[in-house]
């Protein structure tokens, strides 16, 4: 059996990642010069916070009670950097850049949570979550190195 301390610690701090990519992916889109880009954000943006909203369900069944998150310290500090980038001229190729390095840290929580002793509903849960993180993180490094090319 699994320790459920351990997997309520684990899955809150995933619920921690996925506001961060639910924030990070919204004030992309807001900043976003290219309609496309803009709705591809938004609809990654509304994926996450369902993530969470899953994970949520899935921590309420733990006999941890569970921490309202509104995601990680880092993940402020990281949001505030596209400000900067916007205001230094960095257009749709620096916020690619940025959102990459965001879903490269979601990649790596979410690698070390598929590494857990989490419950199988859990493990279900987080590794088909991370299948769709890693697709995503994918397309926007291929949309990235496209508008580099541009």
């Amino acid at each position: 059996m699994a320790d459920n301390s351990k997997a309520a610690d684990t899955i809150q701090d995933l619920i921690k990642t996925c506001r961060d990519g639910e924030k990070g992916y919204r004030e992309a889109a807001d900043h976003a010069k290219s309609s496309d880009l803009k709705t591809r954000f938004l609809q990654i943006s509304s994926e996450r916070g369902k993530f969470a909203s899953q994970l949520e369900s899935e921590l309420a069944g733990f006999a941890k009670p569970i921490e309202k998150s509104e995601g990680h310290v880092v993940g402020a500090i990281h949001r505030a950097w596209i400000d900067v980038k916007e205001a230094l001229g960095g257009g749709d190729h620096a916020i690619l850049g940025w959102l990459e390095q965001g879903d490269d840290y979601a990649k790596g929580k979410y690698e070390d949570a598929v590494k857990e002793n989490l419950p199988s509903s859990a493990m279900t849960l987080v590794r088909q979550q991370f299948q769709s993180i890693l697709r995503d993180h994918d397309q926007i490094k291929s949309m990235r190195d496209a508008h580099k090319a541009a």
